[in-house]
Protein backbone atom coordinates (compact mmCIF):
# COMPACT_ATOMS: atom_id res chain seq x y z
CA UNK A 1 0.00 0.00 0.00
CA UNK A 2 1.06 3.57 -0.57
CA UNK A 3 2.08 5.68 2.36
CA UNK A 4 -0.67 8.10 3.41
CA UNK A 5 1.05 11.09 1.83
CA UNK A 6 1.44 9.20 -1.46
CA UNK A 7 -2.24 8.30 -1.48
CA UNK A 8 -3.29 11.89 -0.73
CA UNK A 9 -0.93 13.22 -3.40
CA UNK A 10 -2.28 10.82 -6.01
CA UNK A 11 -5.89 11.69 -5.20
CA UNK A 12 -5.10 15.37 -5.70
CA UNK A 13 -3.20 14.67 -8.91
CA UNK A 14 -5.95 12.49 -10.33
CA UNK A 15 -8.48 15.18 -9.56
CA UNK A 16 -6.36 17.82 -11.29
CA UNK A 17 -5.74 19.87 -8.10
CA UNK A 18 -1.94 19.93 -8.24
CA UNK A 19 -0.13 23.07 -9.33
CA UNK A 20 2.82 23.70 -11.57
CA UNK A 21 6.07 24.74 -10.02
CA UNK A 22 8.08 26.75 -12.52
CA UNK A 23 10.87 27.68 -10.14
CA UNK A 24 14.30 27.23 -11.74
CA UNK A 25 16.33 24.19 -10.84
CA UNK A 26 19.36 24.46 -8.62
CA UNK A 27 22.91 23.19 -9.08
CA UNK A 28 24.26 20.91 -6.39
CA UNK A 29 27.79 21.14 -5.05
CA UNK A 30 28.87 18.31 -7.34
CA UNK A 31 27.51 20.05 -10.42
CA UNK A 32 24.51 17.75 -10.62
CA UNK A 33 21.19 19.32 -11.46
CA UNK A 34 19.17 19.04 -8.25
CA UNK A 35 15.51 19.87 -7.69
CA UNK A 36 14.24 20.72 -4.19
CA UNK A 37 11.68 17.90 -4.20
CA UNK A 38 10.85 15.93 -1.11
CA UNK A 39 10.01 12.24 -0.96
CA UNK A 40 6.47 12.46 -2.26
CA UNK A 41 7.33 14.62 -5.26
CA UNK A 42 6.36 17.97 -3.74
CA UNK A 43 8.52 21.07 -3.71
CA UNK A 44 8.13 22.63 -0.28
CA UNK A 45 4.86 24.53 -0.13
CA UNK A 46 4.29 24.37 -3.89
CA UNK A 47 3.61 21.01 -5.49
CA UNK A 48 5.57 19.93 -8.55
CA UNK A 49 3.11 19.04 -11.26
CA UNK A 50 3.24 15.26 -11.58
CA UNK A 51 2.78 13.40 -14.84
CA UNK A 52 -0.16 11.70 -13.12
CA UNK A 53 -1.98 15.01 -12.72
CA UNK A 54 -5.54 14.94 -13.99
CA UNK A 55 -5.41 11.63 -15.82
CA UNK A 56 -8.92 10.90 -14.61
CA UNK A 57 -11.02 14.03 -15.09
CA UNK A 58 -13.13 15.14 -12.13
CA UNK A 59 -16.84 15.94 -12.45
CA UNK A 60 -17.88 19.57 -12.37
CA UNK A 61 -19.83 20.80 -9.33
CA UNK A 62 -21.83 23.19 -11.48
CA UNK A 63 -22.47 24.04 -15.09
CA UNK A 64 -20.31 27.16 -14.76
CA UNK A 65 -17.47 25.19 -13.24
CA UNK A 66 -17.83 22.57 -15.96
CA UNK A 67 -17.58 25.19 -18.69
CA UNK A 68 -14.53 26.71 -17.04
CA UNK A 69 -12.94 23.29 -16.57
CA UNK A 70 -13.36 22.48 -20.26
CA UNK A 71 -11.42 25.52 -21.42
CA UNK A 72 -8.03 23.88 -20.99
CA UNK A 73 -6.94 22.16 -24.20
CA UNK A 74 -3.53 20.62 -24.92
CA UNK A 75 -1.65 18.96 -27.74
CA UNK A 76 0.40 15.80 -27.32
CA UNK A 77 3.01 14.89 -29.93
CA UNK A 78 4.20 11.28 -30.15
CA UNK A 79 7.36 10.82 -32.21
CA UNK A 80 7.36 7.10 -32.92
CA UNK A 81 9.44 4.77 -35.03
CA UNK A 82 7.62 5.53 -38.29
CA UNK A 83 6.10 8.97 -37.86
CA UNK A 84 4.34 11.46 -35.65
CA UNK A 85 0.89 11.25 -34.11
CA UNK A 86 -0.73 14.35 -32.67
CA UNK A 87 -3.63 14.41 -30.21
CA UNK A 88 -5.78 17.39 -29.27
CA UNK A 89 -7.19 16.67 -25.80
CA UNK A 90 -9.62 18.63 -23.65
CA UNK A 91 -9.53 19.10 -19.89
CA UNK A 92 -11.34 15.82 -19.29
CA UNK A 93 -8.76 13.91 -21.37
CA UNK A 94 -11.30 13.36 -24.13
CA UNK A 95 -9.74 13.29 -27.60
CA UNK A 96 -10.99 16.13 -29.78
CA UNK A 97 -8.86 15.24 -32.81
CA UNK A 98 -6.09 12.83 -33.74
CA UNK A 99 -3.79 13.12 -36.74
CA UNK A 100 -0.58 11.62 -38.04
CA UNK A 101 2.28 12.29 -40.45
CA UNK A 102 4.72 9.65 -41.70
CA UNK A 103 8.50 9.67 -41.49
CA UNK A 104 10.20 7.34 -43.93
CA UNK A 105 12.68 4.80 -42.64
CA UNK A 106 15.47 6.42 -44.66
CA UNK A 107 14.87 9.80 -42.98
CA UNK A 108 14.17 8.64 -39.43
CA UNK A 109 17.60 9.96 -38.31
CA UNK A 110 16.96 13.38 -39.89
CA UNK A 111 15.71 16.00 -37.39
CA UNK A 112 14.36 18.09 -40.26
CA UNK A 113 12.04 15.19 -41.12
CA UNK A 114 10.78 15.13 -37.50
CA UNK A 115 10.04 18.86 -37.70
CA UNK A 116 8.29 18.52 -41.05
CA UNK A 117 6.10 15.72 -39.68
CA UNK A 118 5.28 17.76 -36.58
CA UNK A 119 4.16 20.69 -38.73
CA UNK A 120 2.07 18.41 -40.95
CA UNK A 121 0.37 16.64 -38.03
CA UNK A 122 -0.32 19.91 -36.20
CA UNK A 123 -1.64 21.51 -39.36
CA UNK A 124 -3.99 18.56 -39.80
CA UNK A 125 -5.26 19.10 -36.24
CA UNK A 126 -6.11 22.70 -37.11
CA UNK A 127 -8.20 21.46 -40.04
CA UNK A 128 -10.15 19.08 -37.79
CA UNK A 129 -10.73 21.26 -34.72
CA UNK A 130 -10.16 24.77 -33.40
CA UNK A 131 -6.78 25.34 -31.72
CA UNK A 132 -7.78 28.67 -30.19
CA UNK A 133 -8.00 27.26 -26.63
CA UNK A 134 -4.73 25.31 -26.69
CA UNK A 135 -2.75 26.13 -23.55
CA UNK A 136 0.10 23.65 -23.65
CA UNK A 137 2.02 21.22 -25.84
CA UNK A 138 4.24 18.30 -24.84
CA UNK A 139 6.27 15.79 -26.85
CA UNK A 140 7.32 12.20 -26.30
CA UNK A 141 9.96 10.32 -28.23
CA UNK A 142 11.62 6.93 -28.50
CA UNK A 143 13.72 6.15 -25.46
CA UNK A 144 17.41 6.52 -26.26
CA UNK A 145 17.38 8.46 -29.55
CA UNK A 146 19.98 11.22 -29.17
CA UNK A 147 21.28 14.19 -31.15
CA UNK A 148 24.29 16.55 -30.88
CA UNK A 149 23.46 20.22 -31.49
CA UNK A 150 25.25 23.56 -31.33
CA UNK A 151 24.30 26.46 -29.05
CA UNK A 152 21.52 27.52 -31.43
CA UNK A 153 20.06 24.02 -31.57
CA UNK A 154 21.37 23.21 -35.04
CA UNK A 155 22.07 19.47 -35.47
CA UNK A 156 25.72 18.62 -35.98
CA UNK A 157 25.17 15.01 -37.09
CA UNK A 158 22.31 12.65 -37.88
CA UNK A 159 20.49 11.38 -34.81
CA UNK A 160 21.62 8.14 -33.24
CA UNK A 161 18.47 6.01 -32.98
CA UNK A 162 17.29 4.17 -29.90
CA UNK A 163 18.19 0.74 -31.29
CA UNK A 164 21.64 1.62 -32.67
CA UNK A 165 24.57 -0.33 -31.29
CA UNK A 166 27.37 1.59 -29.61
CA UNK A 167 31.05 0.96 -30.18
CA UNK A 168 31.94 -2.02 -27.93
CA UNK A 169 34.89 -0.11 -26.46
CA UNK A 170 32.56 2.74 -25.47
CA UNK A 171 30.09 0.27 -23.98
CA UNK A 172 32.91 -1.21 -21.91
CA UNK A 173 33.96 2.26 -20.69
CA UNK A 174 30.45 3.04 -19.52
CA UNK A 175 30.12 -0.37 -17.87
CA UNK A 176 33.32 0.20 -15.89
CA UNK A 177 32.00 3.35 -14.21
CA UNK A 178 28.20 3.03 -14.21
CA UNK A 179 26.64 1.12 -11.29
CA UNK A 180 25.08 -2.25 -12.13
CA UNK A 181 21.52 -0.92 -11.96
CA UNK A 182 22.06 2.03 -14.30
CA UNK A 183 19.95 2.18 -17.47
CA UNK A 184 22.99 3.76 -19.19
CA UNK A 185 24.61 0.33 -19.48
CA UNK A 186 24.09 -2.00 -22.42
CA UNK A 187 25.01 -2.54 -26.06
CA UNK A 188 22.75 0.28 -27.29
CA UNK A 189 23.59 2.70 -24.47
CA UNK A 190 22.88 6.31 -25.56
CA UNK A 191 25.67 7.48 -23.28
CA UNK A 192 28.14 5.13 -24.95
CA UNK A 193 26.94 6.22 -28.40
CA UNK A 194 27.38 9.89 -27.42
CA UNK A 195 31.08 9.30 -26.78
CA UNK A 196 31.57 8.97 -30.54
CA UNK A 197 30.72 12.70 -30.90
CA UNK A 198 33.12 14.07 -28.30
CA UNK A 199 35.39 15.68 -30.93
CA UNK A 200 32.59 17.43 -32.83
CA UNK A 201 33.33 21.13 -33.29
CA UNK A 202 30.70 23.46 -31.88
CA UNK A 203 28.92 20.77 -29.88
CA UNK A 204 26.94 22.51 -27.12
CA UNK A 205 24.11 20.18 -26.09
CA UNK A 206 23.40 16.47 -26.02
CA UNK A 207 19.65 16.17 -26.59
CA UNK A 208 17.02 13.50 -27.04
CA UNK A 209 14.63 13.78 -29.96
CA UNK A 210 11.72 15.06 -27.83
CA UNK A 211 14.04 17.66 -26.28
CA UNK A 212 15.04 18.96 -29.69
CA UNK A 213 11.50 19.30 -30.97
CA UNK A 214 10.50 21.13 -27.78
CA UNK A 215 13.47 23.43 -28.33
CA UNK A 216 12.33 24.16 -31.86
CA UNK A 217 8.96 25.21 -30.47
CA UNK A 218 10.19 27.56 -27.73
CA UNK A 219 13.79 28.38 -28.70
CA UNK A 220 15.20 26.90 -25.48
CA UNK A 221 17.61 24.05 -26.13
CA UNK A 222 19.53 22.10 -23.50
CA UNK A 223 16.55 20.86 -21.43
CA UNK A 224 15.37 17.27 -21.03
CA UNK A 225 13.07 15.30 -18.72
CA UNK A 226 13.55 12.57 -16.13
CA UNK A 227 12.43 9.77 -18.46
CA UNK A 228 14.22 10.60 -21.70
CA UNK A 229 17.46 11.26 -19.82
CA UNK A 230 17.37 7.97 -17.88
CA UNK A 231 19.33 5.86 -20.39
CA UNK A 232 21.82 8.70 -20.86
CA UNK A 233 22.84 8.26 -17.22
CA UNK A 234 20.47 10.57 -15.34
CA UNK A 235 19.58 9.33 -11.86
CA UNK A 236 15.96 10.21 -11.02
CA UNK A 237 16.47 9.21 -7.39
CA UNK A 238 18.79 12.22 -6.80
CA UNK A 239 17.35 13.65 -9.08
CA UNK A 240 20.42 14.71 -11.04
CA UNK A 241 23.42 13.64 -13.08
CA UNK A 242 25.53 11.26 -10.96
CA UNK A 243 29.16 11.89 -10.12
CA UNK A 244 30.39 8.74 -11.89
CA UNK A 245 29.81 10.51 -15.24
CA UNK A 246 32.90 12.61 -14.53
CA UNK A 247 35.02 9.48 -15.10
CA UNK A 248 34.05 9.46 -18.79
CA UNK A 249 35.71 11.57 -21.45
CA UNK A 250 32.59 13.69 -21.91
CA UNK A 251 32.25 17.37 -21.06
CA UNK A 252 29.55 17.58 -18.32
CA UNK A 253 28.37 20.92 -19.71
CA UNK A 254 27.02 19.05 -22.74
CA UNK A 255 24.45 17.26 -20.59
CA UNK A 256 21.02 18.88 -20.56
CA UNK A 257 19.28 20.39 -17.58
CA UNK A 258 16.73 17.78 -16.54
CA UNK A 259 13.26 18.63 -15.21
CA UNK A 260 10.22 16.53 -14.26
CA UNK A 261 7.82 15.62 -17.06
CA UNK A 262 5.07 18.22 -17.13
CA UNK A 263 7.30 21.14 -16.11
CA UNK A 264 6.91 24.26 -18.25
CA UNK A 265 10.19 24.96 -20.06
CA UNK A 266 9.11 27.98 -22.08
CA UNK A 267 6.48 29.66 -24.25
CA UNK A 268 6.09 28.93 -27.92
CA UNK A 269 7.99 31.41 -30.06
CA UNK A 270 5.67 33.85 -31.88
CA UNK A 271 6.81 32.94 -35.42
CA UNK A 272 6.33 29.21 -34.72
CA UNK A 273 2.93 29.85 -33.12
CA UNK A 274 1.83 31.76 -36.22
CA UNK A 275 3.11 29.06 -38.56
CA UNK A 276 1.34 26.29 -36.62
CA UNK A 277 -1.85 28.25 -36.02
CA UNK A 278 -1.46 28.19 -32.24
CA UNK A 279 -2.11 30.91 -29.63
CA UNK A 280 0.94 33.01 -28.77
CA UNK A 281 0.91 32.08 -25.06
CA UNK A 282 1.07 28.28 -25.44
CA UNK A 283 3.29 26.64 -22.82
CA UNK A 284 5.90 24.17 -24.05
CA UNK A 285 6.09 21.45 -21.43
CA UNK A 286 8.74 18.81 -20.74
CA UNK A 287 7.64 15.50 -22.20
CA UNK A 288 8.54 11.87 -21.64
CA UNK A 289 9.36 8.65 -23.51
CA UNK A 290 6.89 6.95 -25.81
CA UNK A 291 6.58 3.99 -23.43
CA UNK A 292 5.77 6.16 -20.41
CA UNK A 293 3.33 8.20 -22.50
CA UNK A 294 1.48 5.07 -23.58
CA UNK A 295 1.24 4.02 -19.93
CA UNK A 296 -0.18 7.40 -18.91
CA UNK A 297 -2.76 7.25 -21.71
CA UNK A 298 -4.39 4.12 -20.28
CA UNK A 299 -5.61 5.81 -17.09
CA UNK A 300 -3.38 3.76 -14.79
CA UNK A 301 -2.71 5.99 -11.78
CA UNK A 302 -2.52 3.79 -8.66
CA UNK A 303 0.30 1.76 -7.17
CA UNK A 304 -0.17 -1.78 -8.40
CA UNK A 305 -1.61 -0.68 -11.74
CA UNK A 306 0.06 -2.54 -14.58
CA UNK A 307 -0.01 -2.10 -18.35
CA UNK A 308 0.61 -5.11 -20.57
CA UNK A 309 1.41 -4.50 -24.23
CA UNK A 310 0.59 -7.47 -26.46
CA UNK A 311 2.47 -6.62 -29.61
CA UNK A 312 5.25 -8.39 -31.45
CA UNK A 313 6.70 -8.90 -28.00
CA UNK A 314 5.15 -8.92 -24.52
CA UNK A 315 6.07 -5.87 -22.45
CA UNK A 316 4.73 -4.75 -19.11
CA UNK A 317 5.08 -1.81 -16.75
CA UNK A 318 3.87 -1.45 -13.17
CA UNK A 319 3.42 1.57 -10.90
CA UNK A 320 5.46 1.15 -7.73
CA UNK A 321 6.32 3.26 -4.69
CA UNK A 322 9.97 2.23 -5.07
CA UNK A 323 12.32 1.73 -8.01
CA UNK A 324 13.13 -1.78 -9.16
CA UNK A 325 16.49 -2.49 -10.76
CA UNK A 326 17.41 -5.86 -12.23
CA UNK A 327 20.01 -5.33 -14.97
CA UNK A 328 20.31 -9.04 -15.72
CA UNK A 329 16.64 -8.96 -16.80
CA UNK A 330 16.84 -5.55 -18.48
CA UNK A 331 14.60 -4.00 -15.82
CA UNK A 332 14.99 -0.36 -14.87
CA UNK A 333 12.58 2.19 -13.45
CA UNK A 334 11.32 5.49 -14.82
CA UNK A 335 10.10 8.06 -12.33
CA UNK A 336 6.46 9.11 -12.69
CA UNK A 337 5.68 11.92 -10.25
CA UNK A 338 6.02 10.47 -6.76
CA UNK A 339 6.00 6.90 -8.05
CA UNK A 340 8.21 4.67 -10.17
CA UNK A 341 7.54 2.68 -13.30
CA UNK A 342 9.58 -0.51 -13.48
CA UNK A 343 9.10 -2.56 -16.59
CA UNK A 344 10.34 -5.57 -18.45
CA UNK A 345 10.00 -7.16 -21.87
CA UNK A 346 9.70 -10.79 -22.94
CA UNK A 347 10.46 -12.04 -26.43
CA UNK A 348 7.19 -13.97 -26.47
CA UNK A 349 4.09 -12.42 -28.02
CA UNK A 350 2.74 -11.81 -31.49
CA UNK A 351 6.05 -12.60 -33.14
CA UNK A 352 5.91 -16.15 -31.78
CA UNK A 353 2.31 -16.58 -32.93
CA UNK A 354 3.14 -15.25 -36.41
CA UNK A 355 5.37 -18.28 -37.02
CA UNK A 356 2.22 -20.38 -37.30
CA UNK A 357 -0.79 -18.20 -38.06
CA UNK A 358 -1.67 -15.18 -40.17
CA UNK A 359 -3.71 -12.46 -38.40
CA UNK A 360 -6.89 -13.60 -40.17
CA UNK A 361 -6.30 -17.26 -39.33
CA UNK A 362 -5.49 -16.39 -35.73
CA UNK A 363 -8.76 -14.45 -35.37
CA UNK A 364 -10.81 -17.26 -36.91
CA UNK A 365 -9.26 -19.94 -34.69
CA UNK A 366 -9.52 -17.79 -31.55
CA UNK A 367 -13.29 -17.48 -32.02
CA UNK A 368 -13.54 -21.27 -31.64
CA UNK A 369 -11.64 -21.41 -28.33
CA UNK A 370 -13.48 -21.87 -25.04
CA UNK A 371 -11.35 -19.66 -22.74
CA UNK A 372 -12.88 -21.15 -19.57
CA UNK A 373 -11.29 -24.52 -20.36
CA UNK A 374 -7.67 -25.26 -19.43
CA UNK A 375 -5.72 -26.34 -22.51
CA UNK A 376 -3.50 -28.82 -20.69
CA UNK A 377 -0.52 -27.70 -22.79
CA UNK A 378 2.69 -26.21 -21.43
CA UNK A 379 4.58 -24.16 -24.02
CA UNK A 380 7.10 -21.32 -23.97
CA UNK A 381 6.43 -19.60 -27.32
CA UNK A 382 9.35 -17.62 -28.75
CA UNK A 383 10.09 -16.43 -32.29
CA UNK A 384 13.64 -17.82 -31.93
CA UNK A 385 16.07 -18.82 -29.20
CA UNK A 386 16.68 -16.29 -26.45
CA UNK A 387 14.65 -14.69 -23.67
CA UNK A 388 15.01 -11.51 -21.56
CA UNK A 389 12.27 -11.55 -18.94
CA UNK A 390 10.97 -13.16 -16.76
CA UNK A 391 13.76 -15.60 -17.63
CA UNK A 392 17.14 -14.16 -18.58
CA UNK A 393 18.66 -16.73 -20.95
CA UNK A 394 20.14 -15.77 -24.33
CA UNK A 395 19.98 -19.40 -25.42
CA UNK A 396 16.52 -20.39 -24.15
CA UNK A 397 14.91 -22.39 -26.98
CA UNK A 398 11.23 -22.09 -27.90
CA UNK A 399 9.07 -24.86 -26.43
CA UNK A 400 6.07 -25.42 -28.68
CA UNK A 401 5.73 -29.19 -28.75
CA UNK A 402 3.97 -31.56 -28.74
CA UNK A 403 1.77 -29.80 -31.28
CA UNK A 404 -1.83 -31.02 -31.35
CA UNK A 405 -3.26 -31.97 -34.72
CA UNK A 406 -6.11 -29.52 -34.10
CA UNK A 407 -4.99 -25.93 -34.76
CA UNK A 408 -7.64 -24.59 -32.36
CA UNK A 409 -6.15 -26.67 -29.54
CA UNK A 410 -2.63 -25.63 -30.55
CA UNK A 411 -3.48 -21.91 -30.54
CA UNK A 412 -5.33 -22.35 -27.24
CA UNK A 413 -2.13 -23.72 -25.72
CA UNK A 414 0.01 -20.94 -27.16
CA UNK A 415 -2.28 -18.15 -25.90
CA UNK A 416 -2.58 -19.74 -22.46
CA UNK A 417 1.18 -20.20 -22.24
CA UNK A 418 1.85 -16.55 -23.10
CA UNK A 419 -0.66 -15.61 -20.39
CA UNK A 420 1.33 -17.72 -17.90
CA UNK A 421 4.52 -15.93 -18.94
CA UNK A 422 2.75 -12.60 -18.32
CA UNK A 423 1.63 -13.76 -14.86
CA UNK A 424 5.15 -14.96 -14.07
CA UNK A 425 6.58 -11.63 -15.20
CA UNK A 426 4.34 -9.70 -12.79
CA UNK A 427 5.21 -12.21 -10.05
CA UNK A 428 8.91 -11.69 -10.79
CA UNK A 429 8.55 -7.91 -10.52
CA UNK A 430 6.92 -8.37 -7.10
CA UNK A 431 9.74 -10.68 -6.07
CA UNK A 432 12.21 -7.92 -6.99
CA UNK A 433 10.41 -5.35 -4.81
CA UNK A 434 7.47 -4.03 -6.84
CA UNK A 435 3.91 -4.32 -5.51
CA UNK A 436 1.59 -7.14 -6.53
CA UNK A 437 -0.32 -6.16 -9.63
CA UNK A 438 -3.93 -5.25 -8.83
CA UNK A 439 -5.27 -3.88 -12.11
CA UNK A 440 -4.02 -4.66 -15.63
CA UNK A 441 -4.71 -2.39 -18.61
CA UNK A 442 -3.97 -4.03 -21.97
CA UNK A 443 -2.74 -2.33 -25.12
CA UNK A 444 -1.33 -3.55 -28.43
CA UNK A 445 -2.81 -5.70 -31.18
CA UNK A 446 -3.47 -8.63 -28.84
CA UNK A 447 -5.81 -6.47 -26.76
CA UNK A 448 -8.41 -6.83 -29.53
CA UNK A 449 -8.67 -10.62 -29.08
CA UNK A 450 -11.58 -11.28 -26.65
CA UNK A 451 -10.81 -14.97 -26.19
CA UNK A 452 -7.24 -14.19 -25.27
CA UNK A 453 -8.46 -11.53 -22.81
CA UNK A 454 -10.66 -14.12 -21.11
CA UNK A 455 -7.80 -16.61 -20.95
CA UNK A 456 -5.53 -13.96 -19.44
CA UNK A 457 -8.16 -12.99 -16.88
CA UNK A 458 -8.38 -16.61 -15.76
CA UNK A 459 -4.62 -17.22 -15.66
CA UNK A 460 -3.77 -13.90 -13.98
CA UNK A 461 -6.60 -14.42 -11.50
CA UNK A 462 -5.18 -17.79 -10.51
CA UNK A 463 -1.70 -16.30 -10.04
CA UNK A 464 -2.82 -13.08 -8.28
CA UNK A 465 -6.27 -13.48 -6.69
CA UNK A 466 -8.34 -10.33 -7.04
CA UNK A 467 -6.49 -8.89 -10.03
CA UNK A 468 -8.75 -7.04 -12.50
CA UNK A 469 -8.39 -6.56 -16.25
CA UNK A 470 -9.41 -3.01 -17.13
CA UNK A 471 -10.19 -1.31 -20.42
CA UNK A 472 -7.66 1.47 -21.11
CA UNK A 473 -8.96 5.02 -21.24
CA UNK A 474 -6.94 5.59 -24.42
CA UNK A 475 -4.45 3.63 -26.48
CA UNK A 476 -2.40 6.38 -28.12
CA UNK A 477 0.82 7.63 -26.52
CA UNK A 478 0.03 11.13 -27.83
CA UNK A 479 -2.99 11.24 -25.51
CA UNK A 480 -0.84 10.48 -22.48
CA UNK A 481 1.64 13.15 -23.52
CA UNK A 482 -1.12 15.71 -23.98
CA UNK A 483 -2.12 15.11 -20.37
CA UNK A 484 1.27 16.43 -19.26
CA UNK A 485 0.53 19.79 -20.90
CA UNK A 486 -2.94 20.38 -19.49
CA UNK A 487 -3.18 23.19 -16.93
Amino acid sequence: MLAVEHQDCLRQLAAGHATIDDEPSQMGDSGAVVFPIDGDGRNGSAAVRSPLAGLTGRPANSAAEGAQHMKGVAIGIDLGTSGIRAALVDARRDVMAMTSAPIGAAERSDPDAWWRALREATGALAREASLIDVEGIAIDGTSGTILPVDAAGRPLAPASLYNARADPAAVARVSRVAPPGSAARGASSPLARALAWRNLKGWAHLLHEADWLAGRLCGRFGVSDWNNALKTGFDPAIPGWPDWLHALDLDPSLLPEVVPPGRTIGRISPPIAKRLGLPAAVRVVAGTTDGCAAFLATGAVEEGDGVTSLGTTLTLKLLSSRPVLAPDNGIYSHRIGSLWLPGGASNTGGGALAKYFSPARLAALSARIDPSVVSGLDFYPLPSAGERFPIADDALPPRETPRPADDVAFLHGLLESIARIEAEAYRRLAELGAPLVRRVFTVGGGARNPEWAAIRARVLGEAVPGVELRTPRALEAAVGTAGLALP
